[in-house]
């Protein structure tokens, strides 16, 4: 079972590379990093857009631990589509270390055997007599539609206009429903993950564009099709409406 736990993961060796990045090297920098650091904790320099900027050119980002990385760069990219949840960002920056591991998209826990490669298919057990299971297919469910159309939007376009496929309107709608789904479940109150769900469910849309955002930018920067560019379009439209 997933959940938002990235930034506990965050150590002592990150703190201090976040203060060497944000300094600068810059003594006075420093001494009003370290400053917000004892007085409010690390979580304003993660905000601090420096550190971003940091993480992609500095020479010393190369020791950044992944949780650190995927943290900064989900928690920004959700900010700029007008959400400023730091659990959505920590839950976001879970699903993405957790499914870029092995199989891990594919099954509804580390230890699952069987496989799931659509949506319909996750979706046939969400009612499962299984309580647990169904559970997990819920939860697996809206993380399994975030993953998909957040990180491989032109795959979903390209076999929407090639194949007939289903658009990402689609994957927001059963991402979205299977977040609803796992917040109404006994186990969701049980585990204290009902408000997470909720929120996941309500900020779908948010969470879809900022991934969006960071495929465009670090995994397929140099893809450029007219599906692209149309999306991109449509949700600098969508950002500007709701912000």
């Amino acid at each position: 079972m997933m959940i938002a736990n990235v930034r506990a993961q965050l150590g002592r060796e990150d703190a201090q590379l976040v203060l060497r990045l944000v300094s600068r090297g810059r003594p006075e920098q420093a001494s009003a990093a370290e400053a917000t650091l004892a007085d409010r904790g690390l979580d304003p320099l993660l905000d601090d857009p420096v550190l971003l900027r940091a993480l992609m050119e500095a020479r010393e980002s190369v020791h950044a631990s992944l949780p650190l990385f995927c943290y900064v760069v989900v928690r920004h990219a959700l900010r700029r589509t007008g959400s400023d949840s730091r659990r959505l960002a920590d839950y976001v920056a879970s699903v993405l270390l957790h499914f870029g591991l092995r199989e891990r998209a594919r099954r509804l826990a580390d230890s699952d055997d069987q496989t799931y490669d659509t949506i319909a298919r996750i979706a046939e057990d969400v009612e499962s007599a299984d309580s647990e299971r169904a559970f997990l297919a819920r939860a697996h469910l809206g993380n399994y539609a975030l993953w998909m159309s957040g990180l491989f939007p032109d795959h979903i376009e390209h076999r929407r206009w090639r194949r007939g496929g289903p658009d990402l309107s689609y994957y927001e709608s059963m991402g979205q429903r299977g977040f609803r789904l796992a917040a109404d479940h006994r186990l969701a109150s049980h585990h204290g993950l009902a408000p997470l769900y909720t929120e996941a469910a309500q900020a779908f849309p948010k969470m879809r564009r900022a991934l969006n955002a960071v495929s465009d930018a670090l995994l397929f920067r140099h893809v450029h099709t007219p599906e692209r560019l149309l999306r991109q379009v449509r949700d600098a439209f969508d950002n500007d409406r709701l912000s």
